[in-house]
């Protein structure tokens, strides 16, 4: 198991470092250690400091929340389908900030960059509310109309925010259809202030919630046998999986599939208990974002592909991939 973490852990600074590398300038592996130890040219220096490094770890901390809300939905639905993206907590997070726009067309450069992620949250939180009234059934949730709910509740808010983006002032429509696409352009050391005080806040909640986690992937009347809250713990977990999507979506836009791939990828490595499967699902969906943020800003320079776009090429083949799957043991059960 420990040499499963070092090899994911060293896919991830493998992945950081050739990032450091490459952009619109190279710098090299001996100009990156002259750099970092302060003797770098200030051109180095500017490039490292001020647009790699906070770009690199906002990709981080992004792919990591996706990756830790799938891996979440997941467990909380008993659904291996089940995904911040799919299920309409992106769309949702990115419906009340473009509708913030949409109301004060200003709040782009007078909201500060810490109280995005809140207004993201409210959104998220909304979509998640929905599909979990929608996805009940004599009193508990189904797996299969969660993701039949969530999928409704993603189409009614991207049109709902397609709408309401076409009526924004051209300067912030341009700069909302990037972010809509999913972009870490532009983002900055306060962008990473912004999204750290959520995980400095969500993952102890999450850890302490790691047993019940997996006592609910047994089913209810199991998680209620052995004491567990199940109501209690499906809504905290379900809060927490919000707030990380949430906090990504507020700061990077709608990054869809990192929440699909990085779970999945993690459970074929370390296996299904969640106190192995929740780092090593933060750990590939760092490694995902990273490397899309990477193909997305060097395969077509100096044009910027948004990572998004990146993450979509390869996730949506997957996710289809899965469908078909589980069709096929559905028949076949």
């Amino acid at each position: 198991m420990a040499i499963r973490f070092l090899l994911l852990a060293g896919l991830l600074a493998i992945a950081a470092l050739v990032s450091l590398n490459l952009g619109s300038f190279a710098i090299s592996p001996s100009d990156l250690m002259a750099t970092i130890l302060g003797q770098g040219t200030p051109k180095q220096e500017l490039a490292l400091y001020a647009i790699r490094l906070p770009r690199l770890v906002m990709a981080m901390l992004v792919g990591a929340g996706l990756a830790l809300s799938g891996a979440i939905l997941q467990g909380v639905s008993r659904n291996g389908l089940a995904d911040p993206g799919i299920l309409g907590l992106n769309s949702g997070a990115g419906l009340t900030i473009v509708a913030l726009l949409y109301l004060h067309q200003q709040a782009i450069l007078d909201v500060p960059g810490i109280v995005w992620p809140a207004v993201a949250f409210v959104g998220a939180m909304i979509g998640a509310i929905s599909i979990y009234l929608l996805a009940q059934r004599r009193g508990q949730v189904d797996p299969a109309r969660m993701l039949l709910a969530g999928i409704a509740i993603n189409a009614g808010f991207s049109a709902a925010m397609l709408v309401l983006s076409m009526r924004l002032d051209r300067r912030v429509y341009d700069a909302a259809a990037v972010w809509l696409a999913g972009s870490l352009s532009g983002s900055k050391w306060a962008d990473v202030m912004a999204i750290l005080p959520w995980f400095i806040l969500l993952v102890p909640m999450l850890i302490a919630l790691v047993r019940s986690l997996d006592i609910l992937g047994v089913g209810d009347e199991a998680a209620t046998g052995v004491g567990v809250r199940v109501e209690a713990s499906r809504l905290a977990l379900l809060a927490i999986a919000v707030a990380f999507a949430g906090a990504a979506v507020a700061l990077a836009g709608a990054i869809g599939f990192v929440g699909l791939l990085g779970p999945h990828i993690a459970r074929l490595m370390v296996g299904p208990r969640h106190h192995a499967l929740l780092p090593a699902a933060a750990l590939v969906g760092a490694t995902l974002v990273v490397i899309a943020d990477l193909i997305g800003r060097t395969l077509l320079a100096p044009i910027e592909i948004p990572v998004g776009v990146v993450v979509a090429v390869i996730g949506a083949p997957y996710f289809l991939y899965l469908l078909v799957r589980s069709n096929q043991r559905a028949l076949s059960a």
